[in-house]
């Protein structure tokens, strides 16, 4: 009897991916505290500060499109393995910056390289994991991200604490173990065996040939619904979560600081374990629904936060958009796989950009919002951009489920 395409096992690209993504993630998350309290040895202000942290993810969101090409041309084994390599290179060195505008800059470049391993990472990705197992595979790979990010921050703060020169001496050296592990274990893509069934033949004969223009992409409701849903994760999830939230906690529920990491943990919590099953449910169930419920768990979860201040109703909507946030993490990635099965990064790319925008001005206009009006507002504008991203779903043509 045939195995279904979900219950056979992963490809190892996508294990490899996952365990890079964990090392990536692990090495940021190292990074990250130990960012303001190097840039303030320069004696800059706090604006600074927020600009050091800015220029990686400016850069990182201009140069995602030119990753994109890059990858269609030079192939994601090696625009993959480069990136890292920039991104080692120049955290190692910013290291050693001697002052502000120097540390800036390294810092803008290391977020080029970023944006050439994310969208390399990506492409290839969706572009090994078979139709029946694409949600699979990017629950895996964001699995790994999620994990990394996790351990990263605790062990981070400890070596802060011996010197903030340290962390990044660390993280480049763990970007160039990754870089090491995609280069060895990632291997070039392959013509089918001898003897290859047929079905099989033409998926991988799918797989080589040309990719879909972006401008077909964007005549794809399910591409465009895939974009709008990543809109909504970068502008709260990346954005708007970690900026927003900490204040709401001690500003308007008048708790200390401590319950406003009790409720990130609980959606971290939520979504490592709700990543667990959205992937294959979007496999088994189909792409819609899947996404259709995702944008709809986290929509819900940050409207209920417009009502009155309550600490019970903040910790079950921070759980509740960690469930969400696990579809939307595997979800539309695996529908941009699905349009794009063969090498499309700039497909890939745009939607890696709108993330990034998301994530830019989420905080910018939620802060503005906040200081204009109130916390309520800036989290019903919040629920408003996810809720497009549920009418974008709701939009998506009805289809089969993915092949096995």
């Amino acid at each position: 009897m045939r195995r279904r395409g979900e219950d056979l096992p992963l490809p190892r690209e996508v294990r490899v991916l996952a365990i890079v993504a964990f090392v990536v993630a692990l090495g940021f998350g190292v990074v990250a505290p130990a960012i303001p309290l190097f840039v303030r040895d320069y004696g800059v202000g706090t604006t600074a500060v927020g600009f050091a942290v800015s220029a990686f993810a400016f850069f990182r969101f201009v140069s995602a499109f030119g990753s994109g090409s890059l990858v269609e041309r030079a192939g994601e084994r090696v625009v993959l393995a480069a990136g890292l390599v920039v991104v080692a290179v120049t955290t190692g060195a910013a290291g050693f910056a001697g002052n502000f505008p120097l540390f800036v800059g390294l810092r803008a470049a290391g977020g080029v390289g970023s944006a050439m391993f994310t969208v390399a990472a990506l492409s290839l990705l969706l572009r090994t994991a078979p139709a029946a197992q694409r949600g699979r595979a990017a629950a895996t790979y964001q699995g790994g991200f999620i994990l990394g990010g996790i351990a990263g921050p605790a062990a981070g703060g400890f070596l802060a604490e011996i010197s903030p020169r340290v962390p990044f001496f660390v993280y480049a050296g763990f970007l160039l173990v990754a870089g090491a592990v995609a280069l060895v274990l990632l291997r070039p893509a392959a013509l089918p065996p001898v003897g290859t069934p047929p079905a099989a033949t033409a998926a991988a004969d799918e797989d080589r040939a040309p990719a879909p223009g972006l401008r077909s992409a964007l005549r794809s409701r399910a591409y465009l619904a895939a974009l709008v849903a990543n809109l909504g994760v970068g502008w709260v999830l990346f954005g708007v979560r970690n900026s927003l939230v900490p204040l709401y906690v001690t500003e308007e529920l008048g708790q200390t600081v401590a319950w406003a990491g009790a409720g990130l943990l609980a959606g971290s919590v939520a979504q490592a374990v709700g990543l667990l099953r959205a992937g294959r449910l979007s496999d088994s169930w189909g792409r819609r629904p899947s996404l259709v419920l995702g944008t709809g768990l986290a929509t819900a979860s940050i409207a209920v936060l417009v009502l009155p201040p309550s600490t019970v109703v903040f910790l079950l909507a921070m759980a509740t958009f960690g469930l969400g946030a696990s579809l939307l993490a595997s979800v539309p990635a695996a529908v941009v796989g699905d349009v794009s099965p063969a090498r499309g990064g700039r497909v890939v790319a745009v939607f890696q950009m709108v993330a990034d925008l998301g994530a830019v001005t989420g905080p910018l206009v939620a802060g503005w919002l906040t200081d204009a009006f109130s916390f309520q507002v800036a989290f019903a504008v919040s629920a408003g951009v996810l809720g497009l991203g549920l009418l974008a779903a709701l939009a998506m043509p009805r289809t089969v489920r993915p092949a096995a």
